[in-house]
């Protein structure tokens, strides 16, 4: 567990040059669980209303709304999230390679994937308040844009 704070903390420091580096040591296995994670605690909100919420003159027990949760919202979630760092890491591999910095497929979607921390946890901070709409999503993409530009600045250059 203790793996996963340092990496929490980490990368609420991104894209400074000594936790970049710090994150870049930690395996993948330990940054998909960590996405897990962190994913899990932005469904904290959508999993309160699920609850809460009052069906037309049916009562559901909890163990099923947990389950129809897990299946039909996190799961769903997963899958969207892992794709769409998926495609932003690809996008940023060939950013990388025209700015000539030595970074491959596999850095750059472990660095997306802790750059997502900031706008995962406000995410989950603001649903609570407010319901969030697609604004956010290019917020978040503009702000992942910027913190892996300045990542792969620090890298090096590949040498001729």
């Amino acid at each position: 567990m203790n793996v996963f704070i340092k990496a929490c903390n980490h990368s609420l420091k991104l894209p400074k040059k000594k936790d970049t580096f710090a994150l870049n040591r930690i395996g993948m296995d330990i940054t998909v669980i960590y996405l897990f994670i962190i994913l899990a605690i932005a469904s904290i909100p959508a999993l309160v209303d699920q609850i809460t919420m009052a069906e037309y003159g049916v009562q559901i027990q909890l163990f099923f709304k947990l389950i129809y949760f897990f299946i039909f919202y996190y799961l769903v979630l997963l899958v969207l999230v892992f794709t769409g760092l998926s495609l932003f890491a690809y996008i940023m591999t060939i950013t990388a390679r025209i700015l000539d910095r030595k970074l491959t497929y596999a850095i750059m979607w472990k660095m997306s994937a802790f750059a997502i921390t900031i706008p995962v946890f406000v995410f989950t901070i603001l649903s609570f308040f407010y319901p969030l709409t697609f604004l956010f999503v290019f917020i978040a993409l503009v702000y992942m844009t910027f913190v892996m530009i300045k990542i792969i600045m620090i890298y090096p250059k590949r040498r001729k």
